[in-house]
């Protein structure tokens, strides 16, 4: 260690102050391409519903639920009987058989228990988490003024896997149970594959909910749609979250590990010409198409299914429809974020329009 602080002490005066001056420009650089949105204000209402359900004594758990029913008025019994389908429908009593075998079960099931403090100790409060949906939440009404910022109410949803989901266009729901971090043992034993351990990981949150949020909005329509067509749909998703995230790195806004974002950086050409030459940019054949815009294990016909280590992402139109997406905008400068997600061109024809040339 000693050995190590020399060598660095030792570096000529000059080289350091270019070394903190290249530093200080690329950061520069990176902050720049985001816009001020300090002056739009967004006062975003966040709930920890989870918190105030584990706080419900069990031995009067009907009464509980009339307190809750003051707090959330209009959202208790969506919860109740939609989202969890316990059955009350609003008859509070300790007697109700949705109550008694199944509320209370969840409330007291050591397993159920030992979820919502793992939940606690990954977010002991969501300041910070909040505050970047704020942010997000800024950004959007900056390239959107007229949307309304919905409030969200963070749950437990007892590793059922609803990552993010909208009640309606007013409230939307995070599930911290999905967020705990890839070496959260229970993951597996619910099925998740170890490529989607990127989904499950804190900082993947603001993306999740951004991504639900864009889809209510524009959802995603893979019927009878071409290649190229589902890529450009992807592409303007990403785009989106790439404007209203800004400084979130790829390998969190694509969901892939960084060794995939910089395969995909070093092979754009080869990934585009494999499309052109497997006659996929075209193709209709959901079965052949869909795989390369969802979420997989890696890019089929670009990898072996044996590698040991999988350098391609299955999801891999998706990262090519961002960038053909980007060099359209390049190339209409005065065309607005809105315009962008509401126009509906011809996918060959926006092709065509981007000038789009894989590096």
């Amino acid at each position: 260690m000693a050995t190590h602080t020399a060598k660095y002490t030792s570096l000529p005066a000059r080289l350091i102050s270019l070394f903190i001056l290249a530093v200080v420009l690329t950061t520069g650089c990176k902050n720049d391409s985001a816009p001020d949105v300090s002056n739009i204000k967004v006062d975003l209402k966040t709930y920890r519903f989870d918190l105030d359900l584990y706080a419900i004594d069990t031995n009067h758990v009907a009464e509980g639920l009339q307190k809750l029913l003051a707090k959330y008025p209009d959202f208790l019994n969506y919860y109740l009987d939609t989202v969890r389908e316990y059955n009350i429908h609003g008859h509070f009593s300790d007697t109700t058989a949705g109550i008694r075998k199944e509320l209370r079960t969840d409330l007291t099931y050591k397993d159920f228990v030992n979820l919502e403090d793992t939940i606690k100790s990954v977010f002991p409060d969501i300041t910070e988490t909040s505050k970047q949906l704020t942010d997000g939440f800024r950004y959007m009404k900056y390239y959107l003024p007229a949307y309304t910022p919905p409030r969200i109410i963070y749950l437990n949803m007892g590793l059922s896997k609803w990552a993010t989901f909208p009640v309606d266009r007013n409230t939307f729901c995070i599930g911290l149970d999905m967020f705990l971090g890839p070496q959260f043992p229970y993951y597996r034993s619910i099925g998740v594959p170890d490529y989607m351990d990127g989904h499950f990981r804190k900082n993947y949150l603001p993306v999740s909910l951004f991504h639900t949020v864009y889809e209510f909005i524009h959802p995603f329509s893979p019927d009878d749609k071409t290649l190229l067509d589902l890529m450009i749909q992807r592409g303007k998703e990403q785009y989106f979250l790439h404007k209203v995230l800004p400084g979130t790195p790829d390998s969190v806004l694509f969901g892939f590990k960084q060794i995939q974002v910089d395969w995909c950086r070093a092979n754009e050409n080869l990934l585009y010409n494999f499309f052109i030459h497997q006659d996929l940019i075209y193709s209709k054949d959901a079965h052949m198409t869909t795989q390369y815009v969802n979420d997989g294990p890696y890019a089929k016909g670009l990898e072996a299914p044996d590698a040991p280590v999988k350098t391609t992402p299955g999801n891999i139109g998706t990262w090519l429809g961002y960038k053909i997406v980007s060099a359209y905008m390049e190339q209409h400068p005065k065309m607005t974020l809105a315009e962008l997600l509401d126009q509906h061109t011809d996918p060959a024809k926006f092709l065509d329009e981007a000038k789009y040339r894989p590096k």
